[in-house]
């Protein structure tokens, strides 16, 4: 049976059946790994937003047509390779950040940590020098 409250042991089953913890060792190497994982979460969105924030300079939108004549769906043009990147690089981000998510949902308090202090890790080395004004995230989800 899967807890459903936080605990304090060594053995747990981390996002599926054949990662388990049964060991001080292979529970250590699994809280090294959810730390690295939230880390790495931490860059991939310091990557995309830069990669964002540099496609929007490079090409600015033109603006909006009103009226009844305004198509539905914008052309893209050229900017279709660079559109694909930045959502070929949303969805891996959201993808670990649900993973992390579920992970944390393990209920194991080593892993809820090593997940907490690897994001706040990874936002200290890789986003602290963000300073919001200019890239602003539009996705209010946590894990996006």
């Amino acid at each position: 049976m899967m807890h459903m409250t936080f605990y304090w042991g060594i053995k747990a089953t981390i996002l599926f059946d054949f990662w388990k913890t049964d060991s001080w060792l292979s529970y250590i190497l699994t809280l090294l790994a959810c730390f690295a994982f939230a880390a790495f979460y931490q860059y991939l969105e310091k990557r995309r937003l830069q990669f964002k924030s540099l496609s929007s300079t490079r090409h600015p939108n033109p603006p909006p047509r009103a009226g009844v004549s305004a198509p539905l769906i914008p052309k893209s043009g050229t900017r279709s390779a660079a559109k694909a990147a930045s959502v070929l690089l949303f969805g891996v981000n959201a993808a670990i950040g649900y993973l992390l998510m579920l992970a944390a949902m393990s209920f194991n308090g080593g892993v809820f940590i090593a997940i907490v202090v690897g994001l706040t890790v990874g936002y200290l080395v890789f986003r602290s020098d963000d300073d919001g004004a200019d890239v602003a995230t539009e996705n209010p989800c946590a894990c996006a």
